[in-house]
């Protein structure tokens, strides 16, 4: 692409980085993405938000940029097609968003109601307090139940727990979450609310429209805020402040694709991880930026069109109006014409601020230009397009980042329309509740069709039979000079076979036929400047059709039409059928040049645009958002470009670079990408594991890449990398370095080395550079010896590369090694492994030797390291304190025997401190002193650090031995590093760092020790107290991955279930375990299984495979391809081009019985597990497992995609599936995902301001955080699902319920496209919209939604899993709404058991699980049952809560009420017996429950409470806060400023410590 390009004007660097499709998408920006208009100006107001301003960035240049669009967008291009009905809906989303409706304390009744979150509150004592609360360990936070405690937990409350033992009073005002016992107020779900960024809730979610606000609309922009300073707010009057931590599924923040690496704008000022807070001075305002909208209205004059007005922004570039009129019903058929004003043609690329002329009500008129061959390409593309713009194929099939979503299919259309569907909900008798029988609880069956129900709009109206480029194409000399441009071929409807000339005036009909060419103009010609002009003249179908065809298009939800960022690929999929489209036999033949590539004529130059992107400024908001959108956008079109490469690689598409060599060792070059095969070419992996090692490097290197762009160091570059793994090979794509291809790689690296070790060089740049790294990264400086036994220093593992590329750019790659190894899977002679280790079976042989740590897991670790260094040196100052006042004379005795350090800070084979259990005794019961010791701690490391000779040496001996007994690498302050090289073979130390060596490498040794005894043992402990709630194989690897757990230690973690006390509360998570280690093992064996098998056997082996794997007949035969032997003598021939080995059949010979002993051996040697079964159906019967769920693991972790179609698998006469079932097998494709920093942090600022209770502010960051993602992503993007599903949650809760079911909607959906169809997070959604739809009275709606989350659930996992339970609860309790009482009760009591299984039958849970049953029973009038289950409820409210509590006086009353209403009913009866017919009979009420109670009891169990709070509860609550800040204080992280620590606590902002809680 050129430097040039990229220097000569910002503005249009998108358009050469965008993908334009040229036409075939709207130049990637929809109307979803209109702009706010903008005024920047100051506002002097005190923000409450802590800003972090990215180093280089002047605080006022936040404010400086006049035209700054908070939204910029430019710049910012959304894949796909637009919606031109969208706008007038944009413009009223922000102003309803940052309503003012949102008012925290809305006055409901005499005492105001504080609306929180139950999901975003603290569980019990025992939960993990997330990063922002405290940082306390366990031991501190254990407080005994007293009456206190008992007393909050009088309204469903858990004590908040401080720090050491002083327990909290805050009676009545803070709601906490208990792990296994709650109480009406709390509910079966976990929490929903993406409360925490976990990888996947960032991952998995979030969108607002591109919110256009009303004119006038304010919105504040801040810089990357932290958390907020709550004592503040409170000064302000705000209303009640809860502080509260966040409770969800996963229990710790993971940002960089959840690999826990915080954005690292300052990472020379991170110490090991802790952020150096910015002091800004208290009095300063902080700057602000505020928005004004002031957008216009132009009109459109466009031919044959009514004229129209059309709202834009200054903002926008002219080809954003160009967009939105090739998407508008009335304009979409044009796509060659230039816009004008006033007779002057408008440039492109020119901003509508800068046009002269140009104000409201200017007239812009649409100019029908000249075709090229290249706009008559685009334009046939487009026409075609909207031809097939209903089409679901492409997103069957997985091309174009097309996906699929059923929404639509269930909820009606769309769900913006309540006026009509209010009437439609009211009329009770029409809703039909019954589910199909699959649905119900109990029902064995699990059909597979209605994963993929039939749209409507699917059997789309036919407009044409064929629509094809002539093959009379491309024109002769003499008519290229008449303007012939091409031909075209059509047959409409009416069955008339046309010729149609494209010229450069436009389309007319030729002379031409199939057999004959004749270009003259047929008579009449019809010409027309449009391709949909003409064909409206000539067929009468496709004028009716197309026409109509485009309304449809227009109606359906822009999110059902953008396509996605990444490809996502479905597992199933209906028979379609195979339709003639030209263009897309167009694509397939030619590598698309010209139009697919920005610059016509030559292919894109990838590592140019990464790194171009990577050095774009970044000094300012603006900025940084155009820089994280070029980089965002440049990395899913090359993830798209290297799928579509390897792929063809793999299908033997490309001809290789080294084509003389063998198969495994070619590389390829396509597109400007380089290729590799994950196979030990020259014995590159000999000492590590050969191909297995191989084949493990790409993802080790990708993660690396992953880490160092996170890092973001000016000046280091790193290569586009992609892994693809399709057909059972792994292929590495990668960004080819400018002149690399020229020399020798000997030549070429000058820092790292070439042969693991043996040569090794450095570089003075590379080390500069990569010790800006090396702190975020805890990696150690080290030196090494070469091969002539010389001192070489390096700053990263050996295999690490440096290469200065052609463009002077300082590249790394093979960074396979960025983190420690890991030494349970690593045994080395003569070292011996901590003993909690070796219980767990460990060091164990792994299959190769580049087993890594996490980086979750090393950060982890250093964090509990750092908790450790602060509580030593505390506890040792404490001591010295108290000796001084013991007597003077003591002084000597500093290192007495009272120390908690041996001299040499860890004797040898002693336990470390922390573990010793000592340290917390002697730190608990000390509150105040221990405040002050830790202050001292830090105000101690901190003169030291700056090297001031005032420190007294007694105090400094304390720190240098607590950084010993830590393993700090400094011995005056707490930094902790790794030397990646330590066990490495090849590698030799000199002498001299000996004694560094042994401590690396105890520090290893203590890593592994904490994964196994912390990290595993807080894993099960979080899925114990359901802050973790995985459905399926990937969640599960999700869970083990945000705490640092590889997936190699599955087995390890089912074996730790099952011995773990409460192990039926854990059924779920061992069930999903044991099917990730059949279908993991499975999918090792069928990787090699598929390198054996040629092209056309490949639907025959898979299918042979899965009758293997998963049918219950005993003998499958494989069907060879019918060509097997005439072909014989050909493959001989071949053999050296194909990739498969020569033996092609040997996959036929498989039995069910090896493949399943195949896969109890790979499960023994990888995972360390013992599987009890020798067969599928022993497996199912053993585990309880279904096949289908099994079928849905495999097929998504290897590619393969079956037919939608209902399978018998247990039917022992016949095979399950034939080679027909097999319909494609697609790539497994892993990249880096770039993240949004900005709109990160708002997000995170907005979650902070929510779990204080400032709704309202929380509600305005979450909104604009949804603006600057939809900046970076475009429309969709898992993060912006997340933000949108929090969005609707506070829309909710403050009363909107329009607004959140609007936004819900839209999060369902994107959940739909981007994870796929049912995926966990989308049952969820779907779970979330249910109740959003009932509050807004669309019941029947409310219906279908919950059937269709609990059938994806009965299919992903089955029923018996906790989450169930709330979705049961849920359905029971909308149908008894509706007066279904039988089915009510179908569906309430199945929640009660899974509820009592789970939960505990003593669970406050089950007693209201208990509490629902009994009002449907007493609907029924069935009082002995209601009775029954109401004493149940009752008995455990009194033990649970006691007598006096709320909650057992209210069951106590429901209690009385009922017996009463029995007595009533049993005299009824009695009369009836004695008078017969003649009997006086007192009617008995029934009368239907109203919607409001049922809302209620919806709301409590979802976790939404309400809690009414007085003016004297909130005084307490502030002096209770206030205390807590103190406490919180002391555990600021390391590395304040020193003048800062003058300040009263109570005047210093509350910062979040970095550190999380250790896990138990």
């Amino acid at each position: 692409m050129g430097n040039a390009l990229f220097a000569g004007c910002c503005r249009r660097i998108t358009h050469l980085i965008s993908k334009e499709h040229s036409g075939d998408s709207l130049d990637e920006r929809s109307p979803l993405l209109l702009t706010r208009p903008v005024v920047a100006r100051r506002r002097d107001l005190k923000i409450q938000d802590k800003m972090e301003i990215p180093e280089g960035c002047d605080p006022s240049a936040m404010c400086s940029h006049a035209e700054f669009g908070c939204s910029l967008c430019k710049y910012s291009h959304s894949r796909g097609k637009s919606d031109g009905h969208l706008m007038e809906e944009n413009q009223s989303q922000l102003s309803s968003v940052i309503s003012d409706s949102c008012q925290i304390l809305a006055t409901v009744g005499p005492p105001p109601k504080l609306y929180v979150l139950e999901s975003l509150l603290v569980q019990d004592s025992d939960c993990e307090v997330p990063k922002d609360l405290s940082f306390q360990g366990k031991e501190d936070r254990e407080t005994t139940e007293t009456s206190s405690e008992a007393e909050v937990r009088s309204h469903g409350m858990s004590a908040l727990s401080l720090p050491h033992g002083q327990e909290s009073t805050m009676v009545e005002k803070v709601v906490c979450r208990e792990p296994t016992s709650t109480d009406l107020a709390v509910v079966a779900c976990g929490s929903h609310v993406g409360s925490v960024f976990q990888p996947d809730s960032l991952g998995r979610s979030m969108i607002l429209d591109r919110c256009r606000s009303s004119p006038g609309k304010k919105i504040r922009i801040v810089p990357e805020a932290a958390l907020c300073p709550i004592k503040e707010g409170m000064e302000r009057g705000e209303g009640a402040c809860l502080t509260i931590g966040t409770e969800d599924r996963s229990s710790s923040i993971a940002l960089m694709n959840g690999d826990g690496l915080h954005e690292n704008h300052k990472e020379e000022a991170k110490q090991n991880g802790h952020e150096e807070p910015d002091h800004t001075d208290d009095g300063n305002d902080q700057e602000v930026i505020v928005i004004q909208d002031t957008g216009f209205t132009v009109k459109v004059h466009a031919p044959a069109v009514e004229p129209f007005p059309l709202q834009v922004s200054p903002q926008e570039m002219v080809q954003e109006i160009h967009q939105v009129l090739m998407d508008r019903e009335d304009t979409c058929h044009r796509t060659c014409f230039s816009l004008q004003l006033d007779g002057n043609v408008l440039d492109n690329f020119a901003e509508l601020k800068t046009i002269e002329g140009l104000q409201e009500d200017s007239v812009l008129k649409v100019v029908e230009e000249p075709y090229t061959v290249r706009e008559a390409r685009i334009h046939v593309r487009h026409i075609r397009d909207l031809l097939k713009s209903l089409d679901p194929s492409d997103a069957f099939n997985g091309v174009d980042c097309n996906s699929l979503a059923f929404l639509s299919v269930f909820s009606d259309g769309d769900l913006g329309d309540s006026d009509k569907r209010k009437k439609k909900g009211t009329e009770m008798e029409q809703i039909d509740c019954t589910p199909p029988e699959h649905i119900l609880p109990g029902s064995k069956e699990r059909p597979l069709c209605p994963l993929q129900p039939q749209n409507r709009d699917w059997k789309p109206l036919q407009c044409l039979k064929v629509l094809t480029m002539s093959g009379w194409n491309p024109p002769p000399g003499n008519r290229k000079m008449h303007g012939d441009l091409m031909y075209l071929y059509v047959i409409t409807m009416e069955d008339r076979h046309v010729s149609i000339t494209a010229s450069t005036r436009g389309f007319y009909l030729n002379r031409s036929t199939a057999y004959n060419f004749n270009p003259k103009p047929a008579n009449p010609s019809f010409l027309s400047h449009s391709l949909v002009e003409l064909l409206n003249q000539i067929s009468p179908t496709f004028k009716r059709n197309f026409a109509s065809l485009q309304k449809k298009r227009v109606q359906r939800h822009p999110l059902e039409r953008i396509s996605t960022p990444f490809q996502v690929y479905t597992w199933t999929a209906p028979l379609a059928e195979h339709a003639m489209d030209c263009v897309r036999a167009e694509d397939a033949y030619t590598s698309r040049l010209g139009y697919e590539e920005h610059i016509p004529g030559q292919t894109r130059d990838w590592n140019e645009e990464l790194q171009t992107t990577r050095e774009l400024p970044r000094k300012n908001l603006p900025e940084r958002l155009l820089r994280e959108r070029a980089i965002f956008k440049v990395h899913s079109d090359f993830t798209a470009a290297a799928t579509r490469g390897a792929m063809a690689v793999i299908d033997g598409n490309v001809m290789a670079i080294n084509p003389s060599e063998e198969t495994k060792m070619q590389m390829f070059i396509w597109n400007n990408i380089f290729f590799s095969l994950g196979f030990d070419v020259r014995d590159h992996y000999k000492d590590f594991g050969g191909d297995v090692a191989a084949y493990v490097a790409p993802t080790n290197d990708l993660n690396g890449v992953r880490t160092y762009n996170a890092v973001d160091v000016e000046g280091l570059y790193t290569l586009g990398t992609v892994v693809v793994d399709y057909r059972g090979y792994r292929v590495t794509a990668q960004s080819i370095i400018p002149g690399i291809l020229e020399r020798e790689q000997e030549q070429s690296v000058v820092y790292g080395s070439i042969d693991f070790g043996k040569t090794v060089v450095s570089h003075p740049k590379y080390l500069e550079l990569l010790e800006k790294t090396s702190r975020p990264l805890k990696i150690q400086k080290h030196t090494v010896l070469n091969d002539k036994n010389e001192e070489v220093e390096l700053c990263s593992s050996v295999e690490c590369k440096g290469i200065i590329g052609n463009d002077g750019r300082h590249y790394i790659l093979d960074l396979l090694r960025t983190f420690p190894p890991d030494l349970n899977f690593l045994p080395v002679e003569g070292e011996e492994m901590p003993e909690e280790c070796q219980k767990m079976g460990f060091p164990k042989l792994h299959r190769h030797k580049l087993c890594c740590l996490r980086q979750e897991l090393v950060d982890a670790f250093v964090e509990h390291r750092y908790l450790m260094f602060m509580k030593l040196a505390a506890l040792q100052l404490m001591q010295q304190k108290a000796i001084k006042q013991e007597s003077v004379t003591s002084l000597e005795n500093g290192g007495s025997p009272t120390s908690p350090f041996p001299e040499n800070g860890v004797e040898e084979g002693e336990k470390s401190p922390l573990e010793d259990g000592r340290l917390e005794d002697k730190m608990d019961g000390k509150g105040e002193d221990n405040v002050a010791g830790l202050d001292q701690v830090k105000e101690l490391t901190e003169t030291i650090a700056s090297d001031d000779g005032a420190v007294d040496p007694k105090s400094r001996e304390v720190i240098q031995k607590a950084c010993k007994a830590v393993g700090s690498i400094s011995n005056t302050s707490f930094d902790i590093r790794f030397n990646p090289d330590i066990f490495s073979p090849g590698v030799h130390f000199p002498e001299s760092s000996k004694e560094q060596i042994q401590d690396q490498k105890r520090l290893l040794k203590d890593a592994a020790a904490f994964l196994v005894s912390y990290q595993i043992p807080g894993l099960v402990k979080d899925c114990l107290d359901h802050t973790m709630l995985p459905m399926d194989g990937a969640t599960l690897a999700e869970a083990m991955h945000q705490r640092g757990i590889n997936m190699r230690y599955l087995g390890k973690v089912v074996d730790f279930i099952t011995k773990t006390p409460a192990r039926t509360q854990l059924d779920h998570i061992y069930k999903i375990g044991i099917m990730e280690v059949i279908t993991r093992s499975a999918k090792h064996i069928f990787k090699l299984y598929l390198q054996g098998v040629e092209l056309s056997g490949l639907s025959a082996a898979i299918s042979h495979f899965l009758n293997c794997l998963l049918s219950s007949f005993p003998n499958p035969v494989a069907h060879l391809p019918a060509d097997e032997l005439v072909s014989k003598k050909k493959n001989k021939r071949r053999k050296n081009r194909n990739l498969s080995a020569s033996d092609n059949t040997a996959w036929a010979s498989m039995s069910p019985q090896e493949l399943w002993k195949n896969i109890c051996s790979e499960a023994k040697s990888y995972f360390d597990f013992e599987l009890q079964c020798e067969s599928v159906d022993q497996a199912v019967e053993v585990y309880s497992l279904q096949k289908i769920t099994l079928l849905r693991e495999i097929s998504l972790k290897t590619g393969i995609q079956i037919l939608l179609k209902e399978y018998n698998f247990d039917n022992r006469h016949k095979p399950t599936f034939t080679e027909e079932d097999i319909l494609n097998i697609f790539p497994v494709v892993k990249h880096v995902n770039p993240k949004a920093s900005d709109a990160f942090h708002f997000f995170q600022s907005g979650q902070a301001k929510v779990q204080q209770g400032f709704l309202k502010e929380g509600c305005e960051l979450i909104g604009e955080a949804l603006n600057l993602f939809n900046n970076v992503y475009g429309a969709m993007h898992v993060e912006i699902c997340a933000c949108l599903r929090l969005l609707a949650r506070l829309n909710y809760i403050m009363g909107d319920y329009s607004e959140a079911l609007s936004n819900q909607q839209k999060a369902v959906l994107m959940s739909e496209r981007v994870l796929g169809i049912e995926h966990p997070n989308t049952i969820q959604e779907y779970m979330h919209l249910a109740l959003y739809c009932f509050a807004n009275s669309q019941l029947s709606t409310a219906l279908n939604l919950l059937y269709r989350a609990r059938y994806l659930m009965l299919l992903v996992f089955g029923e018996d899993h906790p989450e169930m339970a709330l979705l049961d609860n849920n359905i029971g309790l909308v149908l008894h709404g509706v007066m279904e009482y039988d089915l009510s009760l179908r569906f309430l009591e199945n929640a009660l058991t899974i509820t009592s299984k789970y939960h505990g039958s003593k669970s406050l849970k089950v007693a209201l699980s208990h509490h629902l049953v009994a009002r449907v029973y007493e609907r029924k009038a069935e009082f002995r049952s209601a009775l029954q289950h109401e004493k149940e409820g009752y008995t455990i409210y009194k033990n649970q809560l006691g007598e006096h509590h709320e909650k057992t006086k209210e069951s106590s009353e429901y209690l009385k009420y009922l017996t009463q209403q029995a007595v009533a009913l049993q005299r009824t009866m009695n009369e009836i017996y004695k008078n017969g017919s003649n009997a006086n009979i007192m009617p008995l009420k029934f009368t239907a429950p109203s919607m409001a109670s049922v809302l209620e009891q919806l709301n409590i169990i979802n976790g939404i409470l309400f809690i009414p709070i007085s003016q004297k509860d909130l005084e307490n609550l502030k002096a209770e806060v206030q205390q807590q800040q103190q406490l919180q204080e002391a555990f600021k992280s390391e590395g304040e400023r020193p003048e800062a620590e003058d300040n009263p606590p109570e005047e210093k902002e509350a910062e979040g410590s970095p550190l999380a809680s250790p896990a138990p």
